[in-house]
C-alpha cells in the first residue's frame, strides 16, 4: 500500500441535526453517545467510528448509514 493519505469521507451529522431542529446534545441522550464524540462525527475529525455508535445514531435520527456519510471526489 502506498502513503496514508487523508480520508475523502464527509459526515452530514450538523445538516441532519438542522434540518430536524434537533441539537448534539438531544441527540447524545437520545443515543447515548457522548457529546464529545458525536462533535467529533459532526467536525469531521473522526478517524474511525463503531458499528454501534453509528448505528445508535441511525437509529435516533432515523437515518442510514447512506444518509450521514458520503465520499468526496478529490
Amino acid at each position: 500500500m502506498g502513503e496514508p493519505t487523508e480520508h475523502l469521507i464527509t459526515c452530514h451529522l450538523g445538516e441532519i441535526l438542522d434540518a430536524r431542529g434537533m441539537t448534539l446534545a438531544e441527540l447524545s441522550r437520545v443515543a447515548g453517545v457522548s457529546v464529545v464524540n458525536l462533535s467529533v462525527l459532526k467536525n469531521d475529525r473522526a478517524k474511525a467510528i463503531r458499528f454501534s455508535t453509528l448505528t445508535a445514531v441511525c437509529l435516533a435520527l432515523g437515518c442510514t448509514p447512506g444518509d450521514l456519510f458520503s465520499v468526496r471526489t478529490q
